[in-house]
């Protein structure tokens, strides 16, 4: 078994699509509509095509609101991104003007930051030394 799919719960999926691709990086698998606003729509890493696909849900259930937003207010990152090294991807992404919430930080033998994705949601960054 392995994790094939997961998602996080985004309001606008044309905003959160610039934002997963031109700041984080990740690139689009799918893009399908689904009804009249919505679509399913996916995004990879590039070094992982084939790998765990990201699914830009539309948080349009009340459930998904309530979750997502006590989340943001209680300043509980909703996933996490593992990186070479946070602290270049903190500098590289505070130059295209990302918010953090969490400035670089290291505990034991990870190193952590935690940015607000635009979109809804507070996300962490994660890398351990080599």
């Amino acid at each position: 078994m392995k994790i094939h799919l997961t998602s996080v719960f985004v309001d606008d999926q044309a905003k959160a699509l610039r934002f997963y691709t031109e700041v984080l990086g990740f690139v689009k698998k799918h893009d399908v509509p689904v009804g009249e606003e919505d679509r399913w729509l996916t995004l990879v890493s590039p070094d992982e095509p084939d790998g765990t696909e990201l699914l830009l849900e539309p948080a349009r259930h009340p459930a998904a609101r309530t979750y997502r937003d006590t989340l943001v207010r209680d300043g509980i990152p909703l996933a996490q991104f593992a990186v070479g090294d946070v602290e270049a991807e903190y500098a590289r992404m505070r130059e295209l003007g990302v918010s953090f919430t969490q400035e670089p930080r290291t505990t034991g033998p990870v190193t952590t930051a935690v940015f607000d994705d635009t979109c809804g949601n507070l996300i962490q960054l994660a890398s351990r030394p080599a």
